[in-house]
């Protein structure tokens, strides 16, 4: 027999997934409540019970995400004693698995940091999530970093921060450009050059 607490997880589940695919067709304002729970086979009470705005839903996507990455890196940090160079790859490839449909999900997190952008309280809690993320991938960095006897010249975070925008930003030009900008091929064509260039072997560590 359903639970109570597994029937509304559930419900918030195909809430989410009604919300993605709204969202992502007629834009973060101009879906509506009503249009979400169309979608998702509910009404605005089952919407209401879960989320008390359009925003709180859309962070919550994002917690979502931010949830399974953070799974992710948990379960890759066990072995980077063995594979000391995976770096960039352990990274870029944890940015590129964040959401299955990459135009889906650029479309929401566009359109949601510009209304975070003039909304404080929204900017406040997108930060908060943020925050959470780069922090987990800055130890993943230094983990990694520290398995390949690698030392820094700049905060490990400032790295993270970069290799994000790098990837937001190449994520719109592939999407505008897929032939042009095929997906990645700019992060894996000028991260390597960064990281050669801010990195160094620790003391009595050379590179091969």
């Amino acid at each position: 027999m359903e639970t109570p607490k597994r029937r509304r997880s559930a419900t918030r589940a195909r809430l989410l997934e009604g919300a993605l695919d709204v969202f992502a067709e007629r834009g973060f304002n101009g879906a509506s409540v009503e249009d979400i729970c169309e979608r998702a086979g509910f009404t605005r009470g089952a919407f209401y019970s879960n989320f008390a705005s359009k925003d709180e839903l859309v962070l919550a996507l994002f917690q979502a995400t931010t949830d399974r990455l953070l799974e992710q890196i948990a379960a890759l940090l066990p072995g980077l004693a063995d594979q000391p160079g995976t770096l960039l790859d352990a990274v870029l490839g944890l940015l590129d698995d964040a959401a299955p449909d990459r135009r889906q999900w650029h479309l929401i997190s566009t359109e949601f940091t510009l209304h975070a952008l003039r909304h404080a309280e929204a900017a406040e809690a997108l930060n908060q999530q943020r925050k959470m993320f780069r922090e987990r991938l800055t130890a993943l960095v230094e983990e990694i970093s520290a398995a390949g006897e690698l030392r820094m010249s700049v905060p490990p975070e400032q790295f993270v921060r970069l290799v994000i925008a790098l990837h937001e930003g190449a994520r719109s030009q592939s999407l505008l450009e897929p032939t042009e900008v095929p997906a990645g091929s700019l992060e894996h064509l000028f991260l390597p050059m960064v990281l050669e260039a801010i990195s160094r072997p620790t003391e009595g560590v050379s590179r091969p």
